[in-house]
């Protein structure tokens, strides 16, 4: 087939007119060389397309391989989503619950006496055996005056009573103030919601907490009952007005101070009864320049619609202004010694006044 292929063309050159008239027609055989010759071009092209786009999508791959290296590391050290597991509710280390406690279980020792020692089950577990009557003492008020956890889950709870005492006559009479410490144990655990309380042994009495003397507080010079210093003058009027409803505040406070009245106005009078201050000396009462300032503990005795009388004490600040004292604030507490100093010279600076001097509410 090839030597008549060769053979053909040599015809064609040598006789190039005949060339166009003779053409040599391929046999089926022939055909189908030809078609499946051009049949393997076609795939081989095709598979060289295909083989490129693998060869991109290789280095594709390649390229991005650190990045997802890098998501997929994210993705495991991000933490896994699940329905949340419960915590276990931790144990408030707060007193309030054993300082309630402890004011229960003293009011109920004192009432309790032989016969009842069943009503002291809730609080002790141990044994006790009362010999007094039941109701010989009673518990008035009590108030919890320290609770202190002297270990965890263990406090120790004092506890302020005023008791009443059964005379033999039958009637009570006040025997004041007693004091009674309490051991006071937790008997939840720290997963517990609530915790329970146990005393660990009966009260023990006490005697008072130690308080202030007079001497602590920051007020060494006293004024007395009358109105003749300048500054026991302004305090007394702006305690008619506060408490008594006699007078408008602003006229006595500072510019800028906002004192509301207490209302219902719950007297009716007021009286000065004694007046202490931070001033060195009792004995001048000018009014001195602008911007001096002198801390008053007033005490009054207040009068409501009935004649009723109770005594009050305020702590106020004043500034001196234009020749005047005027109210600066209304002192959350009394000053004690080391808060308070001398405000002789112009323009002393008082040590900063409580909350109360910069908003107070009067309520």
């Amino acid at each position: 087939m090839k030597r008549s292929r060769r053979k053909a063309r040599r015809e064609n050159e040598a006789w190039p007119e005949d060339a166009a008239v003779e053409t040599v027609e391929p046999g089926p055989a022939e055909q189908n060389e030809t078609e499946e010759a051009a049949g393997w071009k076609t795939s081989t092209a095709g598979l060289t397309g295909l083989a490129r786009l693998a060869r991109l999508g290789a280095w594709a791959l390649i390229a991005s391989g650190p990045v997802i290296g890098v998501l997929a590391l994210l993705s495991s050290s991000a933490p896994a989503q699940s329905a949340p597991k419960p915590q276990a509710a931790v144990k408030s280390t707060a007193a309030t619950g054993p300082a309630g406690f402890a004011q229960l279980f003293v009011g109920s020792y004192l009432e309790a006496g032989e016969g009842t020692e069943k009503n002291l089950a809730p609080y002790y577990s141990g044994s006790i055996a009362l010999t007094h009557p039941a109701g010989t003492r009673s518990a008035l008020r009590t108030q919890v005056m320290d609770a202190r956890e002297v270990s965890s889950g263990y406090w120790s709870v004092t506890v302020a009573v005023n008791v009443a005492a059964k005379s033999k006559k039958g009637g009570y009479t006040d025997a004041g103030v007693q004091y009674f410490r309490v051991a006071v144990q937790s008997t939840g655990s720290a997963a517990d919601a609530t915790s329970g309380y146990t005393a660990v042994s009966l009260p023990a009495q006490v005697a008072a907490p130690r308080s202030l003397k007079p001497g602590d507080l920051g007020y060494p010079t006293s004024r007395g009952s009358g109105t003749a210093d300048p500054a026991s003058d302004t305090a007394a009027s702006f305690l008619k007005a506060y408490v008594a409803g006699q007078g408008e505040l602003d006229r006595y406070t500072a510019p800028g101070i906002h004192i509301s009245p207490v209302t219902p106005t719950p007297y009716s009078s007021i009286k000065l009864t004694a007046v202490q201050d931070d001033s060195p000396d009792s004995a001048d009462n000018k009014v001195p320049g602008d911007g001096v300032r002198r801390r008053l503990l007033v005490s009054v005795d207040a009068t409501d619609a009935d004649g009723n009388t109770f005594p009050l004490t305020y702590a106020l600040g004043l500034t001196a202004r234009a020749g005047r004292w005027e109210i600066s604030s209304l002192d959350d507490a009394p000053a004690t010694a080391a808060q308070s100093k001398p405000s002789s010279a112009p323009n002393a600076q008082a040590p900063a006044a409580p909350s109360g001097a910069a908003s107070p509410s009067g309520s």
